[in-house]
């Protein structure tokens, strides 16, 4: 199957795929925080639109549209206007299966309510980050590993610099628990 990864700088997703098997590329703005030769630096939306992929995982920027940053909307409705508009055409792209992941904000009112919403304790993280999904023909995540302790690390991330990523790359990383449960349960040859 051939697997596009939308705005994932980190290559958590990808190599969840492709370690099963898949043809799986990420795509973003950024160079690949693994340096991997199946990242696409550019325009995800393009890169979406160019290619024939089977399946997209889109993670667009949430600055804009999550309802932590719910405050500063109004200073920022241009902006937030071009972030959700983004979301909607990856969403709208001629793939056959989608799924756009952002946190609880303004993407439930411009474009829908999610499908789902997940938290990394269902996938064997003992953390809280509740994360929505609008799915088009992907059947729900399952949980795959429901642990008790559960601890807000995201919403704690220090700000600034830590091992070369900033605070807002370092809460974009999608949990390994996730990526793999989204590669076993999406990603059937």
């Amino acid at each position: 199957m051939r697997v596009l990864i939308a705005c994932e700088f980190s290559g958590v997703v990808r190599e969840a795929f492709r370690t099963r098997g898949h043809d799986a590329w990420s795509c973003d703005l950024i160079p690949a925080l693994d340096e991997s030769p199946y990242h696409l630096q550019g325009d995800a939306l393009e890169t979406a639109e160019d290619g024939e992929w089977d399946l997209m995982i889109a993670h667009p920027p949430c600055t804009y549209l999550a309802v932590s940053g719910a405050r500063w909307w109004k200073d920022h409705k241009e902006d937030q206007y071009k972030a959700a508009q983004f979301a909607y055409l990856l969403m709208s792209c001629a793939i056959p299966k989608v799924c756009i992941e952002n946190p609880i904000g303004y993407l439930s009112t411009y474009v829908r309510k999610p499908d789902q919403i997940i938290q990394p304790w269902q996938f064997g993280h003992e953390e809280t980050k509740a994360t929505c999904l609008w799915l088009n023909n992907l059947s729900k995540l399952k949980p795959t590993n429901i642990v008790i302790g559960r601890v807000a690390r995201v919403h704690l991330e220090s700000p600034g610099i830590v091992n070369g990523l900033t605070r807002q790359q370092r809460r974009s990383i999608t949990y390994q628990g996730i990526a793999n449960a989204m590669a076993n349960q999406w990603g059937i040859l």
